[in-house]
């Protein structure tokens, strides 16, 4: 994989990748405003397996703390599997205006990386079977593609089987 820096793609993602030395690969698509689902269309047009493709949701912890959990497209957050991953009684999906407010980024182009402040973060142990995933790059029509090795080293994130089918 190549590290790629194409100046139309500059997001406070690559810039965090870029300053850590990962090697990552760019994906630019056209984002159809009315796609019903942003990772799935992402793996469409991508020509991508949707369980390589992971969509970045933010949680409410039931001490009013926010924390991110990463998983397949094609699949849904367990609530009850991520709070146990983060040693939390319950949580709830984040109202997302407060989740954009957070980590800087707009709905549907929430990166892992480069959030504006670092958050308890936990990853689908499903990324562990491939050698690459691709996440949001930080904006709607742009993933990155790197080691889910180096995904976890740079958000401090934990594996745990946090997704469902459905």
């Amino acid at each position: 994989m190549s590290r790629s820096k194409a100046a139309s793609t500059g997001t406070p993602a690559t810039t965090a990748l870029g300053r850590a030395g990962v090697d990552y690969t760019a994906h630019t698509y056209e984002h159809d405003p009315a796609a019903a689902s942003y990772g799935l269309e992402a793996a469409a047009a991508l020509g991508v397996e949707p369980e390589r493709v992971f969509k970045t949701l933010l949680v409410s912890l039931d001490d009013g703390s926010l924390a991110v959990g990463i998983v397949p497209v094609d699949q849904s957050l367990d609530l009850k599997a991520v709070a146990a991953a983060l040693g939390a009684k319950k949580v709830a999906m984040a109202d997302p205006a407060v989740a954009e407010r957070v980590t800087g980024y707009v709905r549907g182009g929430i990166s892992p990386l480069g959030q504006r402040r670092r958050l308890q973060t936990v990853l689908d142990a499903s990324a562990q079977r491939h050698v690459t995933v691709l996440v949001s790059g930080g904006r709607r029509g742009f993933d990155v593609e790197l080691s889910p090795t180096d995904l976890t080293r740079l958000t401090a994130a934990a594996y745990a089987p946090i997704a469902r089918s459905g």
